[in-house]
């Protein structure tokens, strides 16, 4: 018996590389299939090199940052800068050698999350900046990364928005500006990253919603008709990039979105 043939993928198109893009301002486009959640993890590149760098520098500025005795020591805070920069460096180090890796995608946003936290510890335990500033910034960080869960659990592809990509500028730097002392610059700019985060997060609700309301309203027309609703609240007409989009998120587990 003669057994169906499979259909197998062909080579991956790689996109043409400008300027904007290997800086990161053109993020158009689908996320590239090696970083989805049917690759292999692919561990050993440079990007990740980059990546596992910074991570292992993390627990070295917390030590260093925590045991000194005003939290703004040169050396802690030259670490942290490094730390937050290099983030660049690997994003651009992929794009230039075309080295995604579904690795290197759980990676990147585990790292960041964690040089944030890290950072806000040292500043709220000094009070290097607003302590209720700061609280604010950790609600907001579980108030996405719970929704983020609840929204992937209901079929709701989010990705990231502008104010949310915007954001990650300010609140670093407020950090940073914390770290050197500067405390009106720091505060300053850690009250315009709370202003874009929460806007962000707003969006996000706005569009899970939207969303929400369209997949509804979608089974209840095809209820009507007398058809078998083909999804349960997700709209039922998914383009491959919502998928494949949904699917890298779901294996990030949520922490994508900024």
């Amino acid at each position: 018996m003669a057994q169906p043939s499979v259909e197998q993928p062909g080579p991956v198109e790689r996109t043409r590389l400008t300027f904007r893009r290997v800086v990161g301002l053109d993020r158009s486009g689908p996320p590239p299939p090696q970083t989805l959640a049917d690759q292999p993890l692919r561990v050993w590149t440079i990007p990740n090199a980059i990546g596992l760098t910074r991570l292992v520098l993390i627990p070295v500025f917390l030590a260093l940052a925590m045991s000194s005795r005003t939290g703004t020591d040169a050396l802690p805070t030259a670490l942290f800068a490094v730390i937050a920069w290099s983030d660049y460096f690997d994003g651009m180090a992929a794009r230039i050698t075309g080295q995604y890796s579904r690795f290197g995608a759980l990676l990147d946003p585990v790292v960041d999350r964690l040089l944030v936290v890290s950072g806000l510890a040292v500043c709220w335990r000094f009070e290097l900046l607003p302590r209720w500033a700061l609280a604010l910034l950790v609600a907001r960080e579980l108030f996405v990364l719970v929704g983020g869960q609840l929204a992937l659990r209901r079929g709701v592809v989010l990705t990231i928005n502008w104010p949310g990509r915007a954001a990650v500028w300010p609140i670093m730097s407020a950090i940073f500006g914390g770290l050197v002392g500067w405390t009106v610059a720091g505060s300053v700019l850690l009250y315009i990253g709370l202003a874009l985060g929460w806007l962000a997060a707003a969006l996000y609700v706005r569009e899970g919603r939207r969303q929400l309301s369209l997949g509804a309203r979608r089974v209840h027309g095809e209820r009507t008709l007398g058809r078998q609703p083909r999804c349960d609240g997700a709209p039922a007409a998914q383009t491959i990039a919502q998928r494949r989009r949904r699917r890298q998120v779901r294996a990030i587990g949520g922490v994508a979105l900024v």
